[in-house]
């Protein structure tokens, strides 16, 4: 499959409810950020920049640079409380001085059909993308609302965390589709085995 088509875009997207979760999630079940045309894929579906913004001018550092917040961010959530360590101090500050940088600044133009639609002022650099996510990661750990729904999916062997918005907060998995699937399939086949037997 040839990257960077819109099925590699709904592959590399995963909605954890922050954009600095989604970001995380693309190392698992295997690295998604393979390649300058996976991440270019990412930006675009994440909704980091508006449908149709232009990254042709983004190349290995970008890549280099996502993924090195990405590092950062796993070292901080879901924690989020402020564990002692110098791993978790030298990501904090990473993250504090990504987020400094400005983020594309949006404009609303006429769209072919006369509705207006959202576009960048210039085209985006890395360092304001990197800056818009970085600056998630600070409202994420510094909103203790959103601090509190943190979870890491109750799924086997599934390392995502995501943000639990649901009613009562009883959200269990990552994604019911995948995750909360596998695990009733599980249930209903220790539920018959021994019927089967």
């Amino acid at each position: 499959m040839a990257l960077g088509t819109a099925t590699d875009a709904y592959e590399l997207r995963f909605d954890a409810g922050r954009i600095c979760l989604d970001l995380l999630a693309t190392t698992h079940p295997v690295e998604r950020l393979h390649s300058v045309a996976a991440l270019r894929a990412w930006i675009a579906a994440s909704g980091l920049v508006p449908a149709g913004t232009g990254l042709t001018h983004a190349d290995a550092s970008w890549l280099a640079g996502f993924r090195e917040l990405r590092g950062r961010v796993r070292k901080l959530v879901p924690g989020g409380l402020a564990p002692e360590g110098r791993p978790y101090d030298l990501a904090l500050a990473r993250v504090n001085e990504l987020a400094r940088a400005a983020p594309p600044a949006p404009v609303a133009v006429p769209g072919e059909d006369g509705t207006l639609v959202r576009e960048l002022a210039a085209p985006p650099e890395c360092a304001g993308l990197l800056g818009a996510v970085a600056r998630d990661v600070v409202e994420l750990l510094t909103d203790p609302v959103a601090r509190a729904g943190l979870r890491r999916c109750e799924g086997d062997n599934c390392p995502l965390v995501y943000l639990d918005t649901s009613r009562g907060r009883r959200r269990r998995w990552c994604s019911s589709e995948v995750c909360g699937n596998r695990e009733r399939v599980a249930r209903h086949r220790r539920r018959t085995a021994p019927t089967r037997a």
